[in-house]
């Protein structure tokens, strides 16, 4: 080393040396760094990154030979052998590998041209349809644009031979207008004429009919109200003669009822003045009507049959019903006609 200092060491180290004996030290530094290193490498490391083997010997042995004023400007690994062939293996390994990764190149070139071929092929495919495309297409333009100038044409046709008929109706349309201004003329002369008519035939119906039918009108009007008073008069005499008669009626009703209350007082007077007696008499003479009325049914009876086995079961039937007749004689009339010796003492024969 150049620098004054490290310049001092190194002759510290070597003053007295030849040149000789300093490359044995600096060697000797070098490969005990380098075994040391190897120590702590694979042999593919050393075999395959023999740059990174230099690189790590250098930077471990650099400080130490500085030291010595010694300063290593250049460091290579030459080559790497062994005595047993391994690294030649790893070398044939290699050359597999090299000649592996040809045949996979040669085989990628290979596919990558046919996919480039298919590609390029693809492209003028793809160009033969953008031609035949465009061609169509142009084609179809021509077509339309024939078709456009077709259509264009037949509408210029249309539109003359339309403006032609719109023409002829326009024409036709004037003239129907004018014969229709004639006969809206000659309709209104003829309405002028028939309203002069119907006021003419007015007049006449008004003379003719409308006045005699007002004058009959009125006539047959006084002759219904005539009609109409009659019938109210009527009605009123009516109502008065039904009045009257109700009137008279009633009174007669009256007096008849005054009559009979008049009368019943003085048979209720005389009931009373001669007691149980005249009651007894009244009841008896109604008996008999009591009797007509309870057998009046029996009246349309043509004939009465009674069946029995013993001949006395009639009287006996017979003699109940007589016993029960003062029974219903006080239920009827609140008279006991047991209470009367000449009825309490008689049989049923005799009753």
């Amino acid at each position: 080393m150049t620098e004054k200092e490290l310049l001092a060491v190194a002759c510290e180290q070597f003053l007295g040396k030849n040149v000789q004996d300093i490359k044995n030290v600096v060697l000797q530094t070098l490969e005990g760094h380098l075994r040391s290193i190897l120590g702590t490498l694979t042999v593919e490391q050393i075999y395959q990154d023999r740059d990174q083997f230099a690189k790590l010997v250098r930077e471990v042995a650099a400080p130490d030979v500085g030291r010595m004023g010694i300063e290593i400007l250049s460091f290579t690994i030459k080559d790497v052998y062994d005595k047993v062939d391994y690294l030649s293996s790893l070398g044939k390994t290699q050359t597999a590998v090299v000649q592996r990764d040809a045949d996979i190149g040669v085989a990628e070139a290979e596919r990558d041209a046919g996919i480039r071929e298919a590609e390029c092929k693809k492209e003028m495919l793809d160009v033969k349809f953008m031609a035949d495309t465009k061609i169509a297409d142009s084609k179809r333009a021509f077509e339309l644009q024939k078709s456009a100038f077709s259509e264009e044409v037949n509408v210029k046709t249309a539109e003359a031979q339309l403006a032609y008929e719109l023409q002829g109706a326009r024409e036709q349309q004037k003239i129907r207008q004018e014969e229709i201004e004639i006969e809206v003329v000659q309709r209104k002369k003829q309405i002028a004429v028939e309203a002069q008519e119907i006021l003419r035939t007015d007049k006449e119906l008004i003379a003719t009919v409308r006045r005699p039918a007002e004058a009959e009108a009125h006539r047959i009007q006084q002759i219904a109200e005539g009609e109409k008073v009659k019938q109210v008069l009527l009605a009123q005499a009516e109502a008065e003669k039904i009045r009257k008669i109700g009137e008279a009626e009633a009174a007669v009703i009256e007096a008849m009822g005054k009559a009979e209350a008049e009368r019943m007082k003085l048979k209720a007077e005389a009931y009373q003045k001669y007691g149980d007696a005249a009651k007894m008499a009244l009841v008896l003479e109604a008996l008999p009507q009591i009797a007509a009325k309870i057998a009046a049914p029996l009246t349309k009876v043509d004939e009465i049959v009674v069946l029995s086995g013993d001949n006395s079961k009639v009287t006996s039937e017979v003699n109940r019903l007589l016993a029960e007749l003062p029974a219903s004689v006080h239920a009827l009339t609140g008279v006991d006609l047991s209470k009367i010796p000449l009825i309490k003492n008689v049989t049923g024969a005799q009753v």
